[in-house]
């Protein structure tokens, strides 16, 4: 079956949701990293399943279930948890607040693409679309390293490279894929909830793969996190699906 082909509109919203989720936000990321901790940066920048659902609350009039609400409580506040050592340590870093700030704009760009993204793909297959919206990501990643002319990063060694392409593939390309998928199966605001596992996931392969110490304080908040995405995957948790993906 061949796909119709996409409108003038449809094409600015694909180039436009592209930009916005997959170079702005990643952008804006790097940069804040300068400033701040990767444990720092994971609790602010997880905030954007919370920025998802306002998104859908106050523009599209979307209403969320009160057991969607006790999952983001409860993901939340393991997060916390998780990252309160971390927290108390960085405060006094130069740069802080900026980064800080960077962060959470990247939080509310991410959770705009998020939202979009779940509008679209009731249009647009998922392949398609995901394919769409990383080359013009691409496109823009491009352009601004042209613009930037540091072209002696193009002398990396073949190990190097390496590690680049299996980022590119396994840490990139096939989770987009997987979270479009997601998306569309259970919508936005239940598949951006689920992914606030992402911060604890790496907490503990951090501890199994690189030897760093997980203290009690991130075992409590690991338990908060999968309490809240279990909640997710009760039938009760995704009432919001019919209405999310088929309107």
């Amino acid at each position: 079956m061949t796909s119709l082909p996409l409108t003038r509109r449809q094409w600015w919203y694909v180039i436009g949701l592209g930009l916005l989720g997959y170079y702005l936000s990643s952008l804006l990321d790097f940069i804040g990293l300068k400033y701040i901790s990767a444990g720092l940066e994971r609790l602010i920048l997880f905030l954007f399943p919370t920025f998802t659902v306002l998104i859908n609350a106050l523009f599209f009039k979307e209403r969320f279930t009160s057991r969607q609400m006790l999952a983001i409580a409860l993901s939340y506040l393991g997060i916390l948890i998780a990252y309160t050592d971390e927290m108390s340590v960085d405060m006094d870093k130069p740069g802080f607040f900026l980064g800080s700030a960077l962060i959470l704009i990247c939080s509310i760009t991410y959770a705009g693409y998020i939202v979009g993204t779940g509008r679209l793909l009731k249009q647009i297959p998922v392949m398609r679309y995901t394919s769409l919206a990383m080359l013009s990501a691409t496109a823009g990643v491009l352009i601004h390293f042209y613009i930037a002319g540091n072209f002696s990063v193009l002398h990396l060694n073949q190990t190097t490279i390496g590690f680049g392409l299996m980022l590119a593939i396994m840490a990139t390309v096939i989770p987009n894929f997987l979270v479009a998928a997601g998306i569309k199966s259970i919508g936005s605001n239940n598949a951006a909830i689920v992914s606030a596992i992402g911060p604890v996931s790496t907490i503990i392969l951090a501890y199994f793969f690189l030897g760093e110490s997980m203290n009690r304080y991130q075992i409590i908040g690991t338990c908060f996190v999968i309490a809240g995405v279990i909640m997710i995957g009760w039938k009760g948790g995704m009432k919001s699906r019919k209405r999310d993906t088929d309107k």
